[in-house]
């Protein structure tokens, strides 16, 4: 999970659902958080539940692409998000995502068909059931990831900041 604001961007509720994983798939599942913020109440969630050695939280750092690139999935499960420029980045990594609908740009994850999105509103028992689905079937993480993957080589995901100084800059009509 990746972006400052943990409240913000469901680290509450990832690391419920990580906490809610058969015993047998908890064991090998670990939850990296990567952010500027301060992880204290967090951390004392996460030792509530059980998670120990499960979740560490990471500071903001500048090579995020190495932890898209080497991990299994994105779960991004917020309570609020304009855009969400991370899962672009998961995508165009082809690493799946796991996301809540009611961020900015899950449609492109629904578009791509490379991950899951949340139905709103929130249930953390869909998010619990799809982070475990996710875990599991391997097929379809390489499936997600592939798509993720050929949708970054066709769609327009690239120019968004050039069309919003467009927009601003432009002349008024008259």
């Amino acid at each position: 999970q990746i972006g400052s604001g943990f409240k913000t961007k469901g680290v509450d509720r990832s690391l419920k659902a990580l906490a809610a994983l058969p015993a047998e798939l908890k064991k090998r599942t670990r939850l990296l958080v990567i952010g500027q913020d301060d992880p204290k109440v967090f951390q004392l969630q996460s030792a509530t539940l059980g998670l120990g050695n499960n979740v560490q939280f990471l500071k903001g750092r500048s090579d995020i692409p190495r932890f898209l690139l080497g991990a299994d999935l994105l779960i991004h499960p917020a309570y609020n998000e304009n855009t969400g420029t991370v899962l672009l980045e998961a995508l165009v990594a082809g690493l799946p995502v796991l996301v809540s609908k009611v961020c900015g740009y899950a449609h492109y994850i629904a578009e791509a068909d490379s991950g899951l999105v949340l139905d709103e509103p929130f249930e953390q028992a869909q998010l619990n059931e799809y982070l475990s689905r996710m875990l599991t079937d391997t097929a379809q993480r390489t499936a997600w990831s592939r798509n993720g993957l050929a949708f970054a080589e066709t769609a327009d995901l690239y120019s968004m900041p050039q069309c919003a100084a467009d927009v601003i800059l432009a002349e008024p009509k008259r």
